[in-house]
């Protein structure tokens, strides 16, 4: 008898533990949705307001939701998606949260990430473990009753503020699951969820009018799924006036102060700033039942501006790489930019086709360049031209930074022109090459799916303290996050270095090798992992500091 009590009264405390972390979570919600066009920037807005939020004290978070079927974007072809970016903890994901990290200094993990693919596998794997006692698997309870837990997921870390992006916009027949989800998570936290909807207001030059209708549609198709929208964002080339919002906020039910303008900037980086001036954070504040408190300064994030927008000088860095899209490489890109601006410069990135360099036109299409980044990659498609690229930058000393890919290419060329290796390649390129200076990882040798099997995520590299690399990062030992099969042969590393080249950072658990250098040279360093992806707006990778650095002073 006195062990029942005892029992009844451990389950009425941990009832009440529970509902007192309830109590003292309160996590709000926050929805970002899109209509009328995909390609908004709800991604932008997202981390906009998660900026903003955080100004003001508060911790949060954000993640995606992407309608697609794939697992995730790893197998997707950059011209689908843009670049894939990758967590720390080693998720390949969609490049928003890169917008994410960059704007907010978080990190993100695989929790901020999710495809339609990830919700129906979970659910799928449930069903064949018995999880569901035999019942028929529905969309509605059990799909949406899973991407209401992935929401919730984040909240239960203790952060103020979950922000959550809806990728593709409302009507399309893979968002709606989410839809539904919303719609339930909304109306079951009542203050604590709000949705703010990002639509378009085209402008029609031949009648020289703003058009709402479009906005118009896109809330009633929001509403008829059930979900009333708390803010709307509206995108526009032209400046709306007071009449147009009230017009907005009249037929769509949205207070007039819920109505904000996002036009066009001549940066992203100005959106959080423009937001501010609208007061997007005070309405989310007010209808969230929050202290709205004073206005944060966003001083660093200002200075960072003011240097971008008075940078006159110019330093031109070419890319050389095979995907003609400017997200393809958008992390490399955003950290050349960050790098330029604080080296007091605007960066110029000119994109150059690889397939398209020859020995004969390299120092043609190579022309007027202070710096040439050799980008990532896979696949035979381009390599040659980044070879006789690399070749060109190494022999006329031009300040050079490979990636991934791009310093395995860099590798292969000092093999084939310098030790006079003339068939060395990579096992990717070439399967029965005898010089296989880059070869597939040990772990990876029988692997055959291609989707989330490759070296993913933060990995530790020890840097040679002499090292060119140490003294830009001012430290011996840094994590960087790596997307990779194919390695540096160990094999031949005494080779390399006897002829110039040293390998100078390597993981200390596997000793591959994770950065090559050329010390005579002024700046030739490829790394084998990616560190575009640790490049944020307030702190801006060395590397990239540094090479833009001697990327000016070579152009001098």
């Amino acid at each position: 008898m006195k062990n029942i009590c005892r029992y009844q009264f451990f389950v009425v405390f941990l009832h009440l533990v529970n509902q007192l972390q309830i109590i003292v979570a309160d996590t709000k919600y926050i929805f970002v949705t899109g209509g009328v066009v995909s390609s908004l920037g709800k991604g932008i807005i997202s981390a906009s307001i998660g900026k903003l939020l955080q100004a003001r004290g508060y911790n949060i978070t954000i993640q995606k939701f992407d309608p697609y079927i794939n697992i995730d974007p790893g197998t997707l072809n950059p011209y689908e998606h843009g670049e894939c970016y990758v967590t720390v903890d080693g998720m390949e994901t969609d490049l928003d949260l890169g917008h994410y990290e960059r704007f907010t200094g978080i990190q993100t993990t695989r929790a901020n990430s999710l495809t339609t693919g990830r919700i129906y596998k979970a659910v799928i794997d449930k069903e064949r473990h018995g999880d569901y006692l035999g019942k028929t698997i529905q969309v509605v309870p059990h799909i949406t009753d899973e991407i209401k837990r992935r929401v919730q997921l984040l909240g239960k870390k203790q952060y103020d503020f979950v922000i959550t992006e809806i990728g593709g916009t409302v009507g399309d027949i893979e968002s709606t699951p989410f839809l539904e989800a919303i719609r339930q998570l909304k109306w079951e936290m009542g203050r604590n969820a709000l949705c703010v909807h990002l639509t378009y207001v085209p402008y029609l030059k031949a009648a020289q009018e703003l058009k709402t209708k479009p906005t118009q549609h896109s809330v009633k198709e929001l509403q008829s799924i059930g979900i009333q929208p708390d803010i709307l964002v509206l995108r526009t080339e032209k400046h709306l006036n007071e009449n147009v919002r009230k017009k907005v906020a009249a037929f769509c039910n949205v207070d007039l102060d819920c109505v904000v303008q996002s036009e066009d900037l001549p940066s992203i980086y100005d959106v959080p700033i423009n937001m501010l001036n609208q007061g997007l954070d005070t309405a989310i504040l007010r209808k969230m039942g929050e202290p709205v408190g004073e206005e944060p300064t966003l001083k660093p994030w200002r200075n960072f501006l003011n240097k971008l927008k008075t940078s006159k000088d110019i330093v031109n860095i070419g890319l050389v790489g095979k995907y003609d899209l400017q997200d393809a490489y958008k992390s490399i890109r955003e950290s050349l930019s960050q790098a330029g601006t604080y080296n007091g410069h605007k960066t110029v990135i000119t994109f150059i086709n690889a397939e398209k360099i020859t020995d004969d036109n390299v120092s043609e299409m190579l022309k007027g360049q202070d710096g040439i980044v050799i980008c990532p990659g896979f696949g035979q498609r381009g390599t040659q031209g980044k070879i006789v690229a690399a070749r060109y930058t190494r022999e006329h000393d031009i300040p050079t930074f490979g990636i991934c890919l791009g310093m395995q290419m860099m590798v292969i060329e000092f093999a084939r022109n310098v030790i006079g290796y003339p068939d060395a390649n990579s096992r990717e390129m070439d399967s029965k090459t005898e010089y296989n200076v880059i070869d597939i990882m040990e772990e990876q040798k029988n692997i055959t799916d291609m989707g989330g099997t490759m070296r993913l995520g933060a990995y530790e590299c020890v840097l040679d303290k002499d090292s060119r690399a140490a003294k830009i990062y001012q430290s011996d030992s840094i994590s960087e996050r790596h997307r990779h099969r194919y390695e540096f042969n160990n094999k031949f590393e005494q080779t390399f270095k006897d002829k110039g080249m040293q390998c100078v950072g390597r993981n200390p658990d596997s000793n591959l090798i994770e950065i090559v250098e050329i010390p005579g040279l002024k700046w030739y360093i490829g790394t084998q992992f990616h560190p575009e992806y640790q490049s944020t707006v307030l702190q801006p990778h060395p590397l990239f500091l540094d090479f833009i650095k001697t990327a000016i002073a070579n152009k001098k």
